[in-house]
């Protein structure tokens, strides 16, 4: 029956795994709808305009009929560049609702599984994994792997690479020094990351005016000042304390001797990588993206599964006679998280929850604090070739005289 229970599938948790996956394509038709909409109000408004205009001036006779021809044909023209818009839009929606639908029915698939023992499952679980790859790689530059990996399982519409590769180029934009990309889609996107009071449009143009002023020019300064009258100024009741230290930087060139630290840290070529970082998360927040690789949170999950106190004990090694290697001593385990690969990654996932546990019997408490069975102790001491009336600790190794344990009572 605990086998039982403990193969069955939870459908719940693995959806909380999955959640970006339909939540994404979502976020991404909510933002190509806003867009369709503003292209027809605008373009509307234009075309109703200049229709009443022209429609007015034939009837008085204030305009001739090339010019009534002529507003036609911008008409017609403008009309014809909406439907391109439009048209456009409409093919991203279309390729939108199949990702949606392909995501939909992978997911169904794993409605249909009771239990991981299931052959279905574990090619369903490989297909997840591959995902979380691609994911992975796409967040950390890893671009050609990921689509390479992508093509290779044929689950382009499973993963998000356009949306990853447009965010990669305007990363490593900044990276290099240009805001350029990023100032772009920060307009594109001016009223959402209003919504979600980011600072990344202040902060961009605060490197613009940065720039101006490293290059130390009368006519550069001068430019300088109309860039942040236009661009920075507007921010002073939002970011009163950073305008006033853009305002003192035209007193503070880079290359002033004894520049103050908290001018200097303006001027720093540090400040393109966290720009980068900045525009990265707010990217992120604004599609609903998780701020870490899914497969940290997969990752942590299966390393917190299997973590116990004893994990993270001291290990001792050996040095073996041939020069050049080493073995590891008798206190090694084959416990996943206590190998060379995994302990690092396991010291800050909590330990994992267990709702049955399980005491040995005739405990026996070592002068270091720890409690084994009276069995386990004996088996390692002769495993170890250890003289008789001694023991050792199964964790740390250290050893220790029968005469210095203590009974425990359970």
């Amino acid at each position: 029956m605990a086998d039982h229970e403990a193969s069955k599938i939870n459908h719940d948790n693995h959806l909380l795994l999955d959640q970006p996956l339909l939540r994404l394509p979502y976020e991404l038709l909510r933002k190509n709808f806003r867009s369709a909409h503003f292209t027809v109000e605008k373009e509307s408004t234009t075309l109703n305009k200049l229709l009443k205009e022209t429609a007015k001036g034939s009837l008085d006779g204030k305009t001739s009929p090339e010019d009534v021809v002529k507003n036609l044909d911008t008409m017609i023209a403008k009309m014809r560049g909406m439907k391109r818009k439009l048209s456009t839009y409409a093919n991203k929606e279309t390729r939108l609702y199949k990702q949606l639908d392909a995501r939909v029915a992978h997911l169904h698939e794993l409605s249909d599984m009771h239990s991981v023992e299931d052959v279905k499952y574990e090619a369903w679980s490989r297909k997840r994994l591959d995902r979380l790859l691609v994911d992975y790689m796409l967040r950390h530059g890893y671009n050609t792997s990921a689509q390479a990996l992508a093509n290779e399982r044929e689950m382009h519409d499973l993963v998000d690479v356009e949306t990853f590769l447009t965010m990669s180029k305007i990363r490593e934009s900044l990276e290099n020094g240009s805001v350029t990309e990023a100032l772009a889609w920060c307009n594109d996107n001016k009223k959402e990351l209003r919504k979600l009071q980011s600072n990344l449009e202040f902060l961009l143009r605060c490197q613009q005016y940065i720039e101006l002023l490293r290059i130390n020019t009368p006519s550069k300064s001068v430019e300088a000042i109309t860039h942040a009258k236009k661009y920075i100024a507007p921010f002073q009741e939002q970011y009163p304390d950073e305008v006033r230290e853009m305002a003192a930087l035209l007193a503070h060139r880079p290359t002033d001797k004894n520049l103050p630290p908290k001018y200097a840290t303006w001027y720093s070529p540090d400040r393109w990588t966290k720009l980068a970082t900045c525009f990265v998360e707010a990217h992120n927040k604004l599609l609903g993206l998780p701020t870490f690789p899914l497969l940290h949170t997969a990752l942590s999950s299966g390393l917190s599964a299997l973590k116990t106190p004893a994990c993270h004990g001291t290990q001792k090694t050996t040095s073996s006679s041939q020069p050049g290697h080493s073995q590891t001593s008798m206190t090694s385990t084959v416990c996943p998280i206590c190998s060379i690969e995994l302990n690092e990654l396991a010291k800050n996932v909590p330990y994992a929850h267990h709702s049955k546990s399980h005491l040995d019997n005739d405990l026996l408490l070592l002068p270091n604090g720890r409690v084994y069975g009276q069995a386990k102790l004996d088996e390692y001491a002769a495993k170890a070739g250890l003289p008789e009336g001694q023991v050792k600790d199964l964790v740390t190794g250290e050893v220790y005289s029968r005469t210095a344990l203590k009974k425990v009572f359970a």
